[in-house]
C-alpha cells in the first residue's frame, strides 16, 4: 500500500466517510416498503468498524468462549477485544509483518476471529484457510499467495513446521493459536497478546495509526468449487463493509442478539455474516463446539440467531418430527399448528406453551433462523416457521463478499433466494424461451477480482456487473428465483435443457430421501440422452416404511413409486429414466457440496 502524507490520508478518510454517510442515507431515503429497518451507521473501513462499535457497545458481550470442552461459556466484552485486536496488530508489525500476508486457519473461535481483524485493521492482508484442506493443497496456496505468517490451531502445528523449514515458501513466522508455551521457531498468541499490550503501554501506536485503503486488497480468499478449482478471491473493506450496511436494513439485527457459530468461518457467509455483521451492530458471537454439540450448545447459549446451511437445519427439522412420530404426537402437533397459525395472527402464540418444546431444541429464544449455501425444500423454511421462528434464506457467493440477495424478515418467500440489497442491483441476462437467464449483481460489494487470473476475472465482470454462473429468474417484486447452475445444465440430444437441480429439488420433498445427484446418460444405442438420478435415502425414515429387514430392491421398488409420480408431473424431457441406489456417501468440497463432475459420484 501506498504511504500517504497526514494531510492527504485525512482528505482519503474524509472522502470515504462521506461515500458511507451518503450509502446510509440512500437506504433511510429509500420508499421502497421491504426497507423496514433504517438504524445503519456508516462505516469507512473494518477498523472504523470495530473501533465504533467498541465505542458504542464496550461492555456488551462480543463473544462467548469456552476455555475448556463441556465449561460454560465465558462472555468477552467488545472493549476487551479491542485490546486484544490492537496488542496483536501492534506485534505483528513490530515482528516485520507490516503489508504481508497472514494466513489463519483453524476451528471457529476468538482466537481466529482477533487474527482476522488484527491482520486487516491495519497490519496486512489476511488469508483465511479452508481447515479440510490437505497438506499439498495449504502449501499451494501458502505458496502461491506468498503468506508470510500462519496462525494456526494446535494440530497443524508439525505441518508448517515442515513448510517453513521446506524453504519452499517465503514463511517467516508461525503462530500457534492454542499454545501456551513458547517453542523453537513458534510462537504463541498469548505472547504476541503481552508483547503488543507493552508496546502499547510504552506509546508505540504504529497499528493504531496505520493506514488502511478501502478499496485495496485486504483479504484473500480461496474458493472451493464443486469442479476443483480453487480461485482466489480478492476482497477490500469496502466489499465487506457495504454488505454490512446494506443487510440490516430488511433484518432485525439487534445489539441484544445472540449468534451461534458453527458454519466454518473462513468461509464469506459466516466471516461476513456470522461474525462480522453481529460484530456491527452490537450483538454477542456464541461459537460452537462442534456438530455433534450443536443441541448442548444452543441450551447453553440460548441463541438467538442462527446462520446455517439446508442440511444443518433439515436434519434438525427431520430429527424432530422422527421424535414425534415415536411419542405418537404427530397428529397433535399438526392440530396445535393448525391452530396457532390462525391465533397468531390475533398475536396470540400458543406455541409459548404447545410447542416450548420444540423450540427449547434451538435454545428457548431463537427467532431468527437463516439459511444459505444451497438451496433448501422450502417446506423446510415454512416448518421451522411453523413452530414459532421466522426462517428464511438468503443467497451469495465468495465474489460478492458474499451477500447478492436476501429476503426480508417482514416479507419471506420461502421458494425465493430474496431480493437485492439496497444499493445493490440484480438482473437475468440472456433469456430462453422460459424466461430464465443468468444472473448478474451489481455493486459496491463484488471483488476486486481473482487473484493473479485476470482472463478469469474478465469473463464474470463486465461494465460493473458480476455474472454469476446460475440461472434462475426474479418475479415482478424484484424476488429472485435460482432454478440451476449455467454449467451444470443437461442439453439433451433433442436439444432441450435440463436443470439437475430442479429434479433434485423434486426429489428433497420426498421424506425419506436424504440426498440425491441427477446427472445424464447416453443410452444405450446413443440416440437419447437419458436423466439418472442417484439417491441416498434416511435408513430410519426408509425402515419406518419398509420395516427394519428390507432388501434393496424394496428401497429401489419404492424409489420408483415416488419417482413415477414425480415424472408425470415434468415433460418427458426432464423424466428420470434410471436411479441409482447409493449407500456411500456422494464425493464432496470442503463446503460440503457433491462434486458434479466426480466420476465416483456416477455409480
Amino acid at each position: 500500500m501506498r504511504k500517504y502524507s497526514e494531510q492527504e490520508y485525512l482528505e482519503i478518510k474524509r472522502k470515504e466517510l462521506e461515500h458511507a454517510e451518503a450509502f446510509v442515507k440512500r437506504i433511510n431515503d429509500s420508499e421502497d416498503p421491504y426497507i423496514r429497518y433504517k438504524k445503519s451507521r456508516p462505516i469507512m473501513d473494518l477498523k472504523h468498524m470495530i473501533e465504533t462499535s467498541a465505542a458504542l457497545y464496550g461492555e456488551n458481550t462480543a463473544f462467548l468462549v469456552k476455555r475448556e470442552k463441556g465449561e460454560p461459556y465465558q462472555p468477552i466484552p467488545y472493549k476487551q477485544a479491542l485490546q486484544d485486536i490492537n496488542a496483536l496488530g501492534t506485534s505483528l508489525i513490530a515482528r516485520g509483518m507490516k503489508d504481508k500476508r497472514i494466513a489463519v486457519i483453524g476451528d471457529n473461535s476468538y482466537e481466529w476471529s482477533v487474527t482476522y481483524l488484527a491482520t486487516v485493521c491495519g497490519t496486512g492482508v489476511v488469508v483465511p484457510l479452508d481447515k479440510e484442506l490437505k497438506a499439498n493443497e495449504l502449501m499451494q496456496l501458502i505458496a502461491n499467495s506468498e503468506v508470510s505468517c500462519v496462525f494456526f490451531a494446535e494440530r497443524y502445528e508439525k505441518m508448517f513446521r515442515e513448510m517453513l523449514d521446506s524453504g519452499e515458501t517465503v514463511l517467516k513466522m508461525l503462530v500457534n493459536l492454542d499454545s501456551k508455551s513458547e517453542q523453537k521457531k513458534v510462537h504463541n498468541l498469548d505472547e504476541l497478546l503481552e508483547e503488543g499490550k507493552l508496546l502499547l503501554q510504552g506509546g508505540d501506536r504504529t497499528f493504531l495509526d496505520a493506514q488502511i485503503d478501502r478499496n485495496e486488497m485486504s483479504i484473500l480468499l480461496f474458493t472451493s468449487g464443486t469442479t476443483g478449482i480453487s480461485k482466489g478471491v480478492m476482497l477490500s473493506h469496502g466489499n465487506i463493509t457495504e454488505d454490512l450496511m446494506s443487510a440490516p436494513s430488511v433484518l432485525d439485527i439487534r445489539s441484544t442478539d445472540i449468534f451461534f457459530s458453527i458454519l466454518p468461518i473462513h468461509h464469506t457467509y459466516e466471516c461476513t455474516c456470522g461474525f462480522l455483521l453481529p460484530l456491527y451492530k452490537g450483538a454477542a458471537i456464541a461459537y460452537c463446539e462442534g456438530l455433534k454439540y450443536i443441541t448442548k450448545n444452543l441450551a447453553e447459549a440460548q441463541p438467538t440467531v442462527f446462520m446455517g446451511v439446508p442440511a444443518i437445519f433439515e436434519s434438525l427439522y427431520r430429527k424432530i418430527w422422527q421424535s414425534v412420530k415415536k411419542e405418537g404426537k404427530e397428529d397433535l402437533l399438526r392440530k396445535v399448528i393448525s391452530l396457532n397459525k390462525k391465533t397468531r395472527k390475533f398475536k396470540i402464540d400458543l406455541g409459548k406453551i404447545f410447542l416450548k418444546d420444540i423450540r427449547a431444541i434451538f435454545g428457548g429464544n431463537m427467532r431468527l433462523l437463516i439459511c444459505g449455501g444451497a438451496a433448501i425444500n422450502p417446506d423446510i423454511l415454512e416448518g421451522l416457521r411453523d413452530f414459532g421462528m421466522n426462517a428464511l434464506q438468503g443467497y451469495g457467493l465468495t465474489e460478492c463478499a458474499p451477500i447478492a440477495a436476501l429476503n426480508p424478515d417482514t416479507a419471506t418467500k420461502s421458494a425465493s433466494i430474496g431480493r437485492a440489497l439496497p444499493n445493490f442491483e440484480l438482473k437475468i441476462v440472456d433469456e430462453n424461451e422460459e424466461g430464465i437467464g443468468e444472473l448478474c449483481v451489481k455493486g459496491g460489494h463484488v471483488m476486486l477480482g481473482y487473484y493473479h487470473m485476470p482472463e478469469a476475472t474478465a469473463e464474470v465482470i463486465k461494465d460493473g456487473w458480476f455474472y454469476t454462473g446460475d440461472l434462475g429468474y426474479i418475479d415482478e417484486e424484484g424476488y429472485a428465483y435460482i432454478t440451476g447452475r449455467k454449467k451444470n445444465v443437461i442439453i439433451t440430444k433433442n436439444g432441450k435443457n435440463v436443470y439437475p437441480e430442479e429434479i433434485e429439488y423434486y426429489l428433497s420433498k420426498i421424506p425419506f430421501i436424504l440426498e440425491s445427484f441427477v446427472y445424464e446418460k447416453d443410452s444405450d444405442d446413443g440416440s437419447d440422452t437419458l436423466i439418472v438420478a442417484a439417491i441416498r435415502v434416511d435408513e430410519e425414515e426408509t425402515a419406518e416404511r419398509l420395516g427394519a429387514d428390507y432388501a434393496d430392491s424394496d428401497v429401489e421398488k419404492l424409489l420408483w413409486e415416488e419417482v413415477d409420480k414425480i415424472n408425470e408431473e415434468v415433460p418427458l424431457f426432464k423424466r428420470v429414466k434410471r436411479i441409482v441406489f447409493r449407500k456411500e456417501e456422494f464425493e464432496k468440497n470442503t463446503s460440503k457440496k457433491i462434486k458434479r463432475f466426480a466420476e465416483a459420484n456416477k455409480r
